[in-house]
C-alpha cells in the first residue's frame, strides 16, 4: 500500500467519524446556544432585581470610599448577573457534554458546579469586608474622640486590619486553601492585634483613666470630710438641724 492510499484511508476514516458524530455535535451546540439564551435572561432578571432593591445604592455610598473606581465594576448588580450567567452556563456544558458523551469532562465540570458556591460565598465576604473594617474604624475613631481616649486612629486602623484578616482566613476556608496553615497564621496575627490593641488602648486612656481616678477621689475626700463634720457636731445642733426636738418632760442623761 502506497503513501497515497494511506492517506485516502486515513482522511476517509476522518470523515466517517465526523459525520456520525455531527448529530451529536450538532445537539450540543444546540444546547449550548439555548443555554446561553437563557444564561442572558436569567443574569438580566438578577441584576434587574438587585438594582431595584437598592443593593448598587448602598454599596457606592459605603463602598466607593474603599474601592473608589473599582466599586463600580463591584457592584452588587455586576457581579450577581455575572455568577447567574456563568452558573447556568456550567450547567448548560455539563448537558452538552453529556450529549457527546464525555463523561469524564461532564464529571469535572460537575464537580467545578458544586464548588462554585463556596466560591461566591468567599468573594462575597472579600468584598465586603473592607467596608465593614471602614465603618467600624470610623465608628471607633469617633467614640475615643468623644470620650477622650488618645491613638483614636491606631486603634481604629487595627480593628479595620483584624477584620479583613478575619475575612481573608474565612473566605480561605470555604474555598479550601490550606486551611490547617491559614488558621495557624490567623491566630498569630489575631495575638499581636490583640497585644498592640492593648498597649494602645493602655497607653491613649492613660490620661482618661487618670482623671476619673483623680475624680473619684476627690469626691471620696470630700465625702469623708463631710461625714467627719457631722459627727463633731453637738447633739442639740444636729437634732435642731435635722427639725427634731427632745420630747418635753423627759431629761437627759446627764
Amino acid at each position: 500500500m502506497d503513501l497515497g492510499e494511506t492517506l485516502r484511508l486515513s482522511f476517509n476514516e476522518v470523515v466517517n467519524d465526523l459525520v456520525s458524530a455531527l448529530p451529536a455535535i450538532i445537539g450540543a451546540l444546540i444546547i449550548l446556544v439555548v443555554g446561553y439564551i437563557v444564561a442572558r435572561i436569567v443574569s438580566g432578571i438578577v441584576r434587574a432585581l438587585l438594582q431595584r432593591v437598592g443593593a448598587d445604592r448602598a454599596f457606592a455610598q459605603h463602598g466607593s470610599g474603599v474601592y473608589g473606581n473599582a466599586s463600580n465594576a463591584l457592584a452588587p448588580s455586576r457581579l450577581g448577573s455575572m455568577i447567574a450567567f456563568w452558573l447556568i452556563m456550567l450547567i448548560f456544558l455539563i448537558a452538552a457534554a453529556n450529549f457527546l458523551g464525555w463523561p469524564q469532562v461532564s464529571a469535572l465540570l460537575d464537580d467545578f458546579v458544586g464548588w462554585l458556591p463556596n466560591l461566591v460565598v468567599a468573594v462575597i465576604i472579600v468584598v465586603a469586608a473592607p467596608i465593614v473594617g471602614r465603618l467600624l474604624r470610623g465608628a471607633i475613631e469617633t467614640g475615643a474622640s468623644q470620650s477622650g481616649v488618645g491613638n483614636g486612629r491606631l486603634l481604629g486602623r487595627m480593628a479595620e486590619i483584624a477584620v479583613v484578616a478575619f475575612a481573608i482566613v474565612v473566605a480561605l476556608n470555604q474555598v479550601g486553601i490550606a486551611s490547617d496553615l491559614v488558621n495557624i497564621l490567623f491566630i498569630g496575627v489575631v495575638a499581636a492585634l490583640a497585644i498592640g490593641f492593648g498597649l494602645a488602648f493602655g497607653l491613649g486612656g492613660r490620661n482618661v483613666a487618670e482623671q476619673v481616678t483623680q475624680d473619684w477621689y476627690e469626691r471620696s475626700k470630700g465625702m469623708a470630710a463631710k461625714a467627719a463634720a457631722a459627727a463633731d457636731e453637738p447633739f442639740e445642733k444636729r437634732t435642731a438641724t435635722t427639725g427634731g426636738a427632745p420630747a418635753t418632760g423627759t431629761a437627759l442623761p446627764r
